[in-house]
C-alpha cells in the first residue's frame, strides 16, 4: 500500500511543478489561483512521502519519489510547455526511469 503511497506523492511532486510553470507570466487571480494549486500539491506531495516512508526506507523512497516528479515534469514540460524532446533528453529519461524500477524491484 505504501507503493502505491510513493506513486502518488510522486504525481502530486508533477503536479506541483505543472501548478508552477502555470504561474509563469500571470498576475492578478489567475496567479493566486495557480499559487493555490501549488501549495495543495507541495503540501500532498509531502505528507504522502512522510507516510510512505513508514515502512519504505528512505534511501529507496526519497530517490523514487524525485525520480517520478523529474520523469513527470519532463513529460509535462514537453506535452503542456512545448519543451523540446530531443534526443538526449528522452535517453536519460529513460535511464532514470530504469533506475526507479531498479531501486524498487532492489527493495
Amino acid at each position: 500500500m505504501n507503493w502505491i503511497i510513493l506513486i502518488i506523492a510522486g504525481f502530486c511532486e508533477t503536479g506541483f511543478a505543472f501548478c508552477l510553470g502555470k504561474m509563469k507570466g500571470l498576475e492578478g487571480a489567475a496567479w493566486w489561483s495557480w499559487g493555490a494549486g501549488f501549495l495543495i500539491m507541495l503540501t500532498l506531495s509531502m505528507v504522502l512521502l512522510a507516510k510512505a516512508v513508514q515502512t519504505i526506507p528512505i534511501g529507496t523512497a526519497y530517490p523514487v519519489w524525485t525520480g517520478i516528479g523529474a520523469v513527470g515534469t519532463v513529460i509535462v514540460g514537453i506535452v503542456f510547455f512545448h519543451e523540446p524532446a530531443t534526443f538526449w533528453r528522452m535517453f536519460f529519461i529513460t535511464t532514470l526511469i530504469l533506475s526507479i524500477v531498479g531501486l524498487k524491484m532492489a527493495h
